[in-house]
């Protein structure tokens, strides 16, 4: 198996220029793998105090530009969130495909001194768990715990060994294309909010596009 990729991002730290950067980089690793190999994530830690006291949109802008690219990579992304996990861990745990939380490990929606954050992450929560089962995390920052979130979807499993978790992933994509990958991760989220007949094209594309596939290994 290739050399694992590990991002490691800390909620604690500040939203900044170089975490940004440490994204990007990371991406830029991935993309040059070209169709092999795992990202994991290492997410952990929650802001605390006047966390958000250097932030402006433009950073913030740049920072949800990187998750999405995070998020489109041509591999898989297995992420790993231990303790308390908000803010810019939060973010990128939930940019995964797999994601695992170790015992005790708490979800939060970040606060400022005028209510919760809204930023993408409560998006994404409400993507993958619905807005009722979500509402008081987004709204208050009532934490999820780890049973909690393991029941809403928004964790895969729980472990005691976050090894354990990212061997798991290496399983899972064993002999997968990572472009192939990505176009299934893509029609995926466009599933929740594209109509049937819009649908319908990008599917028969991919469809197309794994016939063909099929038919180049056949015949080499």
């Amino acid at each position: 198996m290739s050399e694992v990729l590990t991002l490691t991002v800390d909620g604690r730290e500040p939203l900044s220029a170089a975490t940004i950067q440490d994204v990007q980089e990371i991406c830029d690793r991935a993309e040059s793998r070209g169709d092999t190999g795992i990202l994991t994530v290492s997410a952990t830690g929650a802001p605390e105090g006047d966390w958000t006291g250097g932030l402006d949109v433009m950073l913030v802008s740049k920072w949800e530009r990187a998750l999405r690219r995070l998020e489109r990579l041509p591999m898989a992304i297995v992420a790993v969130a231990t303790g308390d996990c908000g803010g810019t861990a939060l973010d990128a745990f939930l940019a995964a495909d797999v994601r695992a939380a170790t015992h005790g490990t708490r979800l939060l929606v970040g606060l400022d001194a005028a209510g919760t954050w809204p930023g993408m992450a409560g998006y994404r929560l409400v993507q993958f768990a619905g807005t009722a089962r979500i509402r008081k995390a987004v709204l208050f920052g009532l934490p999820i715990e780890g049973p909690e979130a393991l029941r809403l979807g928004l964790v895969d499993e729980l472990v005691h060994d976050p090894a354990v978790a990212v061997a798991a992933a290496a399983g899972l994509t064993s002999g997968l294309s990572g472009k192939e990958l990505a176009i299934r991760r893509q029609l995926l989220f466009d599933a929740a909010t594209t109509p049937f007949e819009d649908a319908l094209g990008p599917h028969l594309a991919a469809c197309d596009r794994a016939l063909r596939v099929a038919a180049r290994v056949a015949t080499s």
